[in-house]
């Protein structure tokens, strides 16, 4: 099997992708342990807002799970992967982006109602969903790239 090398642009879109799934990561955790803490409705609604009602709740609950169990496990094997030059990790990079791509788009118009009027329009279009939609671009792009020989 033919490594491909990491190069500075890995790197860096693998510590930026740490950077930013940490917090969500964490939060996930707390949510599925205990999702009517005031902890949790601090940081997935907003400080003292409560879930808006029963499906509001089950989507972030669900989310949480999803999160869980398709987001953050092939994104830290994926990373391990593209670190030691496997073709595979950018594989799984590839998938987790366009995950990530998907339920990122979805949250900007189901969390707008929610976070929108909180945050502002810059806040929610860079740090609470654009992140990672912008994100997701670049390594679906970088993994599609990098898998046909093409060194960035």
């Amino acid at each position: 099997m033919e490594l491909i090398e990491p190069t500075g642009v890995t790197w860096a879109l693998v510590i930026i992708g740490l950077i930013i799934y940490a917090p969500p990561l964490y939060m996930q955790i707390l949510a599925v342990r205990d999702p009517h803490s005031r902890r949790v409705k601090d940081l997935l609604i907003g400080k003292g807002e409560d879930y808006g009602d029963k499906t509001h709740f089950l989507f972030c609950r669900g989310t949480g799970y999803a999160d869980l169990i398709m987001q953050f496990p092939p994104l830290i094997v994926g990373s391990i992967g593209v670190i030691r030059g496997r073709p595979w990790g950018y594989m799984l990079w590839a998938a987790v982006a366009a995950i990530s791509l998907y339920i990122s788009i979805v949250l900007w118009f189901v969390d707008r109602e929610y976070v929108y009027p909180k945050c502002g329009p810059l806040a929610f279009y860079t740090y609470y969903w654009g992140i990672w939609v912008y994100w997701s671009i670049i390594v679906f792009a970088y993994s599609l790239v990098r898998i046909n020989g093409i060194v960035l």
